[in-house]
């Protein structure tokens, strides 16, 4: 018995010994670890990883830019189900420890002892979970774990178990950039937190351990065995009941990926964004949860999107079959799985969907699509490519392109070659409306838009016009439609011989008349009148560069390198009433609190606002920093009222992130800098309606308004083809060309391959909406000239009239010395 008592006092002498140890060896451990433990306080305000996010001017998601996927919740907003799957997944003790499981610890120790010094399971809380994910590496150190748990015991004084349940629903990375609770229901089903079954929010606990491998998407069986394992542990600690239970457990694996929705179709708008929100944030742009909110209106770039794609196809296909896109031989027993593998490598582009030919038979073809539909094309659905037979266009493995026309029914069709762009711009403040960078975003990211410098053909003649009219020139001048010929060492013959479009000449002929007819031959003679320096001076106030313009002749046949963006800014001159504005397409800039942190001021036409109304300053060369920099350069926003300033930014074009005003409360409008005369404007204004009247326009007549005016563009061989056209609220520019500079085609003119464009997407973004033209402004008369009225400047007027009674005294006197 006294060896018993002997034994115990031993024992106990010892377990105190170890015990005391125990501790001086963890005093010892926090006394040299505690210096380098993180401050928890950051967990209180710490902000998430988050997207950045690009809405249109409805609130519509355009893109969304980052590298994780998350949406940040509160904890007040996560159901009682998901609490509890997740917690009886990984700490079903959570609201009842200090923050560390000693009983878990001592598990783990006993599995390192037992197992030979195997780190297994670590026995960690939801609360050392979060300490290791916030502030420490994944590595199974013993250092490392004591440091955890140092952590983890000081949030746990800090922090309330709900903010740290918070912090860990939204940190953890859950599979396929998924991180948190809430982007995991997003891209797994679809659905909020509230819409989820039990089934559902099992799953998702489930990934919380090895979410690369137990996801939903990547070992449905797996996953499927560790959500039921997670179900019982909700029914064992009575967080469900056994009906809810045998439900949840019979429920299917119905996940599959959901990506975030885009509602407008503005990929090249997008990069946009990105480029120029970058150049303001820096990196932290996208992960800071931003909201930029654009100046477009998804109707109006939908109407865009449709008129481009649908104009290069209808283009294309009066150029007939190029061809399948690619042939793959098919054995005799091909099967389902051997197709699928063929078309692999194909994509939908555009609602073009990729086949491949199976079988011609009986005057028709057979396809099996990538979406594993199978159908069969006639004649009457291949018309277009003028086929002599089924046969002779479409033989076995062909892998071709089909989609559906208005009605339903599966044509065959093809990817366009040639490429097209669309701007669209508000002439009051160069809020941009509507963009397209060319067919598809994905096959070319290339943006022509503002990234193509193209030659832009008679659609330029406005500008050269312009500057006549300010050397005395009115609509009424007649100018010769001869023949020409200059000297030019460089060409064959040593001569320049410009020509018009049809080849023909008509003789003296005015000037609105000759706009509207496109004369070219006019337009050199015009430009030799008035110089070809003053022309390229004068033509920099439409915010073009000088490096742009060619210092000849050719400037009036339309040489010069524009981008279509840079067209419809000078374009917009003349829808305004002579302001030069600047394009934009960011109006706002939230943080993720909804807070705006960037207000657009851009300038502003302003054409009744009392500040132009005091401004008396004359129209003139606009303020330097205004006018578009060489080699698509960007400027970002200057002081208020002063002009941005070019930066290095490309592939945004003329486009500038206008002055900041949030914050500011009630500001007077940033006035654009009047760069043409009123009446020059009006003029110019009268002769283009007239083209779209009865000139070179007059397609666009079917639209059924009366405001419209604009300008149609051909160059050389038809490698460009371009109308630029607008009303007093809209200005829009088309470009159709080939990126490699190839011709359109024998009649491919500006009429023909971009005007439809035009009309399409113009139809749509003024439907409904009221006539829109300026007022005559001051200044401005009405004469009768051989019959027909015509408008010109007042001094025009009375210069006409000296000129008239000077050349009739001439006359009077001439006749006084012919009698004697």
């Amino acid at each position: 018995m006294q060896i018993l008592k002997r034994l115990l006092r031993w024992f106990l002498i010892l377990a105190f010994t170890g015990l005391l140890l125990g501790v001086a060896a963890v005093g010892v451990a926090y006394w040299l670890i505690s210096p380098r433990l993180p401050s928890v306080a950051v967990l209180k305000d710490y902000h998430m990883q988050v997207p950045l996010r690009v809405l249109s001017a409805d609130g519509k998601l355009i893109a969304s830019f980052g590298e994780t996927r998350r949406i940040p919740i509160g904890i007040g907003e996560v159901p009682e189900r998901l609490k509890h799957a997740v917690l009886a997944a990984e700490d079903a003790s959570f609201y009842q420890h200090p923050g560390v499981d000693w009983h878990g610890i001592a598990r783990a120790g006993w599995h390192v002892v037992t197992s030979g010094g195997d780190k297994g399971p670590g026995g960690s809380t939801i609360t050392q979970q979060v300490a290791r994910n916030f502030f420490l590496s994944p590595e199974k150190l013993y250092s490392r774990k004591l440091t955890e748990i140092f952590i983890a015991l000081r949030m746990e004084s800090e922090l309330t178990k709900d903010q740290i349940l918070e912090l860990y629903l939204n940190k953890m990375f859950l599979g396929h950039r998924s991180y948190g609770v809430a982007a995991a229901a997003s891209y797994y089903y679809g659905k909020t937190l509230d819409q989820l079954s039990v089934a559902e929010c099992a799953t998702l606990a489930s990934t919380f351990q090895l979410p690369s491998v137990v996801n939903p998407l990547n070992n449905p069986r797996r996953m499927i065995a560790r959500r039921n394992w997670v179900l019982g542990q909700m029914l064992e600690n009575h967080y469900i009941s056994k009906g809810e239970y045998d439900q949840a457990v019979a429920e299917a694996n119905n996940a599959s990926p959901h990506e975030p929705s885009i509602e407008v179709d503005a990929p090249y708008l997008a990069e946009m964004v990105r480029l120029q929100v970058l150049e303001r944030l820096g990196n932290d742009a996208l992960t800071e949860g931003y909201v930029v909110k654009t100046t477009v209106q998804s109707g109006r770039q939908q109407a865009a999107v449709d008129a481009v794609r649908s104009g290069l196809v209808e283009y294309d296909h009066r150029h007939g079959w190029r061809g399948p896109e690619a042939h793959q031989e098919l054995g005799s027993d091909a099967s389902n799985d051997d197709l699928d593998r063929a078309l692999a490598g194909y994509t939908d582009i555009a609602g073009m969907q990729p086949g491949i030919v199976t079988g011609v038979a009986g005057g028709e073809a057979s396809l099996y699509l990538a979406s594993r539909e199978q159908v069969k094309l006639g004649m009457e659905q291949m018309a277009w490519a003028r086929p002599k037979s089924v046969a002779a266009l479409l033989k076995r493995g062909d892998i071709v392109r089909v989609s559906r026309d208005e009605k339903g029914n599966w044509q065959l069709t093809q990817i366009p070659a040639a490429q097209s762009a669309l701007v669209s711009i508000s002439p009051e403040d160069g809020s941009l409306q509507a963009l397209v960078g060319g067919f598809n975003f994905l096959r070319s990211k290339f943006n022509r838009a503002v990234m193509a410098a193209r030659q832009p053909g008679s659609s330029f003649k406005p500008f050269i016009y312009s500057a006549a009219f300010e050397r005395g020139f009115t609509p009424a001048s007649i100018v010769n439609d001869a023949p020409l010929a200059l000297p030019d060492p460089s060409r064959p013959g040593g001569l320049w011989t410009p020509s018009n479009d049809d080849d023909k000449f008509d003789g003296p002929i005015r000037l609105r008349e000759a706009l509207v007819q496109s004369k070219n031959l006019v337009s050199v003679r015009l430009l030799g009148a008035i110089g070809v320096r003053y022309a390229r001076d004068y033509v920099t106030r439409f915010g073009f560069s000088l490096d742009s313009l060619p210092s000849n002749l050719s400037m009036a046949l339309g040489t010069a390198s524009v981008s279509p963006m840079g067209m419809a800014r000078g374009y917009a001159v003349f829808a305004n009433g002579g302001y030069l504005v600047t394009p934009f397409f960011i109006s706002e800039i939230d943080d993720r609190d909804g807070k705006p942190i960037y207000l657009a001021n851009p300038v502003r036409a302003c054409r009744t606002c009392a500040e132009r109304l005091l401004d008396t300053r004359p129209p003139g060369p606009p303020p330097a920093g205004t006018v578009a920099a060489p080699a698509n350069a960007v400027a970002t926003a200057g002081s208020m009222g002063a002009p941005a300033a070019p930066v290095s930014v490309a592939g945004v074009g003329d486009a500038v992130l206008p002055a900041d005003a949030h914050g500011e409360g009630a500001h007077p409008p940033v006035l654009a800098p009047q760069v043409i005369d009123p009446r020059n404007d009006y003029l110019i204004t009268s002769m283009m309606l007239d083209v779209v009247k009865r000139g070179t326009g007059a397609a666009a007549m079917a639209l059924g308004r009366d405001d419209l005016a604009g300008k149609t563009g051909s160059t050389n061989e038809h490698r460009d083809a371009w109308f630029s056209g607008f009303n007093g609220s809209l200005v829009t520019t088309v470009w159709v060309g080939f990126d490699d500079f190839s011709p359109l085609g024998k009649g491919e003119f500006g009429a023909k391959a971009a005007l439809p464009i035009w009309m399409s997407y113009m139809g749509a973004a003024l439907k409904d909406l009221p006539s829109a033209t300026l007022p005559m402004p001051p200044g401005i008369s009405t004469v009768q000239l051989d019959g027909r009225s015509e408008i010109m400047k007042v001094e025009d007027v009375d210069r006409m009239r000296e000129q008239a009674n000077q050349q009739q005294e001439d006359q009077d006197q001439q006749h006084a010395y012919d009698i004697f």
